[in-house]
């Protein structure tokens, strides 16, 4: 067992911090990632899409350049070019649902049909982190599927992303499995992202995590700012899946704010900090935007961790809107609107933290806090076992701090001590280190042992 030495000297904590920096064998290929996503290729594929006229979930399905039925085609069809470039190493299938009529928005029954492409990992296969966009458009009137409906921002931007991080990243082998999703039936009530997360959960997949990019194109907002460094990563505190032991549990040992989706959040947005650092990622601590949702939450639901990616400054004119022009102002969500370049960013973003976690080893299932009325914190957790295991590291921060900001190696052991660290004044969390140096979304603590 490990510790970690600390004095206190007056009001000045000096942390021993040996052995902290391991430095990642594949640290280069991040920036070539980075480098490789193209802006000309995500404005080819917005395009393409935004010229299927309308891509409602209930538009033409038989014709071959209009409505969702060509637009799921190309998908697919984009997928396998890329699956033949890398020699099969992406495998390309329809999810679909029957979905019944509800008399509100989903006025006929319908096929609500998905395109995944699965990147199977090498050594934990049955491990998933997805990255989705969403097929379908719609104007004003959530209901109308005839109407012209390019959807140029929402959402053929992040699906373009989600194609263009497939084209980049098929270029690696990665340890984990990626799921590169595009999802329907999001503006009829999320239907896309309820039939891939019931399907995961029946297949009995472990999804590590889903990062659900629904508008990642626009840099001027309604209100007249224009950002094009900034977004937003929104995330549901704790899930909604958790026990009335768990719930009550909190109260006393905390963690208000420390769920799986909130650790992807964290992670996410620490992967950035460290490889875009031109890039501002702004931690959102809200499931979506106020009264809104989106295709990550049928994953919530469900207990998976889920997260939404997006551009930090909405212009409501062009989303959801009829193509007009009133008072001067141009409604509808045309490819005028759309900034190819901060599409790019946010795809890189997305495809850097899709490799992360696609290098990572697993996280582990149980960590133990001890250290009620002590003057060190105590920590045991089950080892994972494989060669690819460098060790673990402690994360902790202060109780009011968003980020992980302080973290310590300790090693591949199972338990460790942090001397003179009070359990009371800090929340803590632990990550798996690979020997690639890649590490593992924090996991905080669950087991409370004592003495």
């Amino acid at each position: 067992m490990k510790k970690i030495g600390f004095l206190n000297l007056g009001f000045t904590l000096i942390i021993f911090c040996y052995n902290n920096s391991i430095q990642s064998q594949t640290e280069h290929d991040f920036y070539t990632i980075i480098d490789d996503v193209s802006s000309k290729r995500i404005e080819q594929d917005i395009t393409t899409l935004s010229n299927y006229g309308t891509r409602h979930t209930l538009s033409d399905t038989l014709s071959e350049n209009r409505g969702i039925g060509a637009a799921r085609r190309w998908i697919f069809n984009s997928f396998q070019r890329i699956a033949s470039n890398c020699k099969g190493c992406i495998e390309v299938s329809y999810q679909k649902n029957y979905v019944k009529t509800d008399g509100k928005r989903i006025v006929k029954d319908v096929w609500i049909n998905n395109v995944i492409a699965i990147q199977k990992g090498s050594r934990y296969p049955n491990r998933f982190i997805i990255m989705s966009g969403d097929i379908d458009s719609r104007v004003s009137d959530p209901n109308n599927y005839t109407d012209d409906s390019p959807g140029a921002n929402d959402n053929a931007s992040g699906m373009a992303g989600t194609i263009e991080a497939a084209r980049v990243l098929s270029k690696y082998s990665f340890e984990n499995s990626i799921i590169y999703a595009g999802l329907s039936g999001e503006e009829q009530g999320l239907f896309g992202g309820k039939g891939l997360a019931t399907y995961a959960k029946e297949k009995g997949w472990e999804i590590i995590g889903i990062l659900n990019n629904d508008m990642i194109g626009n840099i001027k907002g309604v209100d007249g700012v224009i950002d094009n460094r900034t977004f937003r990563i929104f995330s549901e505190p704790v899930p909604i899946t958790e026990t009335e032991k768990e719930r009550k549990s909190r109260r006393f040992y905390g963690g208000e704010v420390d769920g799986i989706s909130r650790q992807l959040a964290r992670y996410v947005h620490k992967t950035v900090q460290h490889y875009m650092p031109e890039m501002n990622s702004k931690m959102i601590y809200r499931l979506d935007r106020f009264g809104r949702g989106g295709h990550h939450r049928p994953f919530n639901d469900m207990g998976y961790a889920g997260v939404r990616i997006m551009e930090a400054h909405e212009n409501y004119t062009q989303q959801h809107q009829d193509i007009r022009t009133e008072n001067g102002i141009n409604y509808g969500d045309v490819l005028d609107a759309v900034n190819f370049e901060y599409a790019k960013k946010l795809t890189a973003v997305n495809a850097i933290n899709l490799a992360a976690i696609g290098w990572a080893p697993p996280s582990v299932s149980e960590l133990s806090i001890g250290g009620i009325v002590e003057a060190s914190v105590r920590f045991k957790w089950k080892k994972i076992t494989g060669k690819n295991i460098k060790g673990y590291k402690i994360y902790w921060r202060d109780t009011t701090s968003a980020t992980w900001d302080h973290a310590r190696f300790v090693g591949n052991v199972s338990e460790t001590t942090l001397q003179g660290v009070v359990i009371d004044n800090f929340f803590f969390g632990i990550a798996t280190v690979g020997t690639n140096g890649i590490e593992s979304p924090v996991v905080f603590p669950n087991k409370i042992f004592r003495k």
